[in-house]
């Protein structure tokens, strides 16, 4: 039996950003969705919801503010990469899916 390819949606304002964390989840036979800012994402998820209610959303941040951190995971959010993004980092989004 085979499984789905997990699917993410990527959510940066950073061009390079959202292509290089593409680019390493695509590695990993994971499909993405890349939009450009919170607005995008909003509408993309209305869009396809409720098919994508449970989409897991890991956020980057230049933000380390632990008050901040601490609010988005409350709000559902599967994890947090701060910014500059280390590739290295990338692949471990695998266990939030």
């Amino acid at each position: 039996m085979a499984f789905a390819s997990p699917h993410v949606l990527v959510v940066d304002d950073g061009r390079v950003d959202r292509m290089l964390v593409t680019r390493v989840l695509n590695k990993s036979k994971v499909r993405v969705t890349a939009v450009d800012g919170a607005e995008e994402a909003l509408n993309f998820l209305e869009m396809e919801s409720p098919k994508l209610k449970h989409l897991p959303v890991v956020i980057t941040s230049t933000e380390e503010d632990p008050e901040i951190i601490e609010k988005c995971m409350k709000g559902g959010a599967k994890g947090f990469i701060l910014k500059p993004i280390n590739l290295d980092v990338v692949p471990r989004l695998l266990s939030f899916i």
